[in-house]
């Protein structure tokens, strides 16, 4: 949003990705930047930058996706000897402006260290050198681009953050084109549901290819694999419209895959909001805009634009 302003980067390089989970998320998903963003909008960068710089020091209030970010880092407390999960902030706003949101970090006490401060261009480029394991951001485009480069990337959408009532880290995920490859979802789109069924009941014992989000799922699954199932600050959830006979694929995939997953809701085409308002999800991905409009009143809600119902 800013003119003139170089990237800029802090942080150091220090343990390979694959030993903790690492997050990138902009400042438009973390806080409510909302006011801000309409300055920006009718007013121009100019008067963005003096807005920002005029109340840096008042909290900006938390944003859709603040709780999760909270419960992720929360999940360092448990061992002081192992950090096991690592956000990081990209943010369009320059070092000047961003000064606001790292007052925010600071007084929610959120242990945010590294940062991408991009001056008005797109911070996506700093993505993968932060070896960001699930990038999430208010920018649709930036989500696109993190896709195609096979990072697991979701547009949060606008809506009331919630703070779950369970100390427990609570995420859901759709299915198809999400977890799992769209494959499934092109039959259904071609042909219909009767032969989208019988297609997977004669596959049910070839697992489905995986989707952007299986990695991203894996993650959690090895932060989980360390705690006794009944005590496991994590907990996962799968809600897919598909319902029986399609199920026994998802259930010998997952189990193929040696993924963990904790609840699994077959809605045979009913719609999810309540579910998940029910499970109290802390976010819920999925690849179809009409089930996020739907979810994100419920819950925290992330599109996932990959997949045959994508493709414009």
């Amino acid at each position: 949003m800013d003119r003139g302003f170089a990237a800029i980067v802090s942080g150091a390089m220090d343990a390979p990705a694959h030993q903790k989970l690492i997050v990138a998320i902009s400042s438009r998903a973390l806080f409510d930047l909302e006011a801000s963003h309409r300055v920006y909008m009718e007013q121009g960068v100019d008067a963005y930058c003096q807005y920002q710089i005029d109340n840096e020091d008042k909290v900006l209030a938390p944003g859709v996706a603040f709780t999760l970010v909270k419960k992720l880092l929360g999940l360092n407390r448990l061992d002081p000897q192992e950090e096991r999960v690592e956000v990081i902030l990209l943010s369009r706003n320059s070092a000047d402006t961003g000064l606001r949101v790292f007052n925010s970090i600071h007084h929610y006490n959120l242990d945010i260290a590294r940062a991408a401060f991009s001056g008005g261009d797109s911070p996506f480029p700093y993505v993968a050198p932060f070896e960001a394991d699930l990038f999430l951001t208010a920018d649709a485009d930036d989500v696109d681009k993190a896709l195609d480069a096979g990072i697991a990337a979701a547009t949060i959408l606008p809506g009331t953050p919630e703070v779950g009532s369970k100390d427990q880290l609570r995420i859901a995920f759709d299915g198809d084109a999400v977890i799992f490859s769209d494959e499934g979802e092109r039959v259904y789109q071609e042909n219909g549901l009767t032969v989208f069924n019988e297609t997977e009941v004669k596959a049910a014992n070839e697992p489905l290819s995986g989707g952007p989000f299986k990695g991203f799922l894996s993650a959690l699954h090895r932060i989980q694999s360390a705690f006794p199932p009944e005590q496991s600050p994590i907990r996962t959830a799968l809600f897919t419209s598909r319902g029986a006979p399609a199920h026994e694929r998802v259930i010998r995939t997952l189990r193929a895959w040696g993924i963990r997953i904790d609840e699994a809701v077959f809605l045979g085409g009913r719609e999810k909001g309540k579910f998940l308002r029910a499970f109290e999800a802390d976010i819920f991905f999925d690849d179809q805009h009409r089930h996020c409009d739907l979810a994100k009143d419920q819950v925290p809600t992330g599109h996932v634009p990959h997949g045959v119902v994508n493709k414009g």
